[in-house]
């Protein structure tokens, strides 16, 4: 690794198998994120490029609630440590201690046994911690947390991939209105397509809360965001939220770009799932955002065991059908508001659009490749000019749905049910 990033020298475990800390001795302070994972048990912990000078063999022993630990370069500016758990645990603490009294900084996470519904509760929300941030332009931009004392942790709110309590509208009324979920794509450590000045995971950030607010100000549906700061969601994660609340349409955002030297290419594309790929660019796209997962060190071997269940089966048929209806309404309608690629409609085998139960289309606003889109990206004006045009395609395809508020889900198909 090149000079000036910082030096991790040392690293160390305390502890018993009720309550473990792990500490990283560094040159300097960094900012960080830290947050756990089950299927296996694992603590992931996100920093800018760090240079590791740690002692031979240093992670492959563990102590009391670790198993063992590996680290390294994940992506250019950015490293991971990855903590293997014995057990279900969370986060009790995390902080970055600033040098002092012939201590160098470090890294400090306090790990707390826990049992497996107390992991089931907390993961996400009180696992989720950081460091102090970076400016706009750092690796780990932007964070929402600032510095603290020496020694106390960093916590982020809870992000909003949990639901905790059932939504109730007036006089605790159960809020039967349909449930939309906006997907934008990346974050975290994954950065998406930085083929401009701003990575992919801002600017689809960006639009997926101003397509929120445009949504929400209707008061017509309940609008659910997979992420809403800079946080990393599996895109397994992203699929299970828009199926625990029976959403009634799921979209996720992206920007795509062209690799150097295959040309130029511009406009917005809308992507259902499909078993094949509809031409090779679309392959090439599906490949690249289902790898998002091998960045987050998360598991992609993990498939339901019922997935070749015949009523799932015709679960995902007729939800597909739902799928390429609603694809064609938000082209005729963004065709009225934006640029569209020559090719708009397409498909391929996305991960993050195979809910069998949930309609679901994944949007490429645009090439950060080309300037053209790149500076509709960063427009205010455009993205409210898009989303008002996005909005206007979810009313008309949801209005049976709104019509029919109390009642059976329209335009969705009904849960398949697996076979005793």
């Amino acid at each position: 690794m090149g000079p000036g990033f910082p030096i991790a020298s040392d690293v160390r475990l305390a502890g018993d198998s009720r309550q473990t800390r792990f500490v990283l001795d560094l040159d300097k302070p960094v900012p960080f994120r830290a947050f756990v994972l089950s299927d296996p048990y694992r603590v992931v912990v996100d920093l800018p490029q760090v240079s590791f000078h740690l002692p031979a063999g240093a992670g492959t022993n563990g102590r009391g609630l670790v198993k063992a630990f590996r680290y390294g370069l994940v992506m250019p500016g950015g490293s991971r440590i990855v903590v293997d758990l014995t057990g279900p645990a969370r986060i009790a603490n995390s902080s970055v201690l600033d040098a002092a009294n012939g201590q160098p900084s470090r890294l400090v996470l306090e790990l707390e046994e826990v049992d497996e519904a107390t992991f089931a509760r907390a993961i996400g929300i009180d696992s989720r911690s950081q460091g102090k941030p970076t400016d706009s332009n750092g690796p780990m931009a932007p964070i929402a947390a600032t510095p603290t004392a020496a020694g106390n942790p960093l916590a982020v709110r809870p992000p909003p991939t949990t639901v905790a309590v059932a939504p109730t509208g007036p006089a605790g009324a159960p809020d039967t209105r349909p449930v939309v979920v906006i997907d934008p794509g990346h974050g975290g450590i994954d950065y998406g397509t930085q083929g401009g000045e701003v990575p992919e995971k801002n600017l689809v950030l960006a639009f997926g809360q101003a397509l929120r607010d445009r949504l929400e100000r209707s008061g017509k549906y309940r609008v659910i965001m997979t992420r809403d700061d800079d946080t990393f969601i599996p895109l397994g994660d992203r699929v299970r939220i828009a199926q625990k609340l029976s959403a009634a349409l799921f979209v996720s955002v992206h920007a795509d770009a062209l690799p150097r030297g295959e040309g130029d290419a511009q406009g917005a594309t809308i992507y259902t799932l499909s078993d094949k790929a509809s031409d090779s660019e679309a392959e090439r796209l599906a490949e690249a955002e289902n790898r998002a997962d091998l960045i987050g060190g998360v598991n992609l071997t993990e498939e339901p065991a019922d997935v070749a269940d015949i009523l799932i089966d015709l679960a995902r048929r007729e939800t597909r059908t739902f799928s390429n209806r609603f694809a064609r309404v938000l082209m005729n309608d963004l065709k009225t508001a934006v640029h569209l690629h020559k090719r708009p409609l397409k498909s391929a085998g996305f991960r993050v659009l195979k809910a069998p139960d949930v309609p679901s289309v994944l949007v490429e606003l645009g090439y950060v490749s080309n300037k053209g889109d790149m500076g509709n990206l960063i427009s205010e004006t455009w993205r409210s000019r898009t989303a008002d045009a996005m909005a206007r395609a979810i009313d008309a395809f949801l209005a049976k749905r709104i019509a029919n508020a109390g009642g059976e889900r329209a335009e969705k198909p009904a849960p398949a049910r697996a076979k005793p």
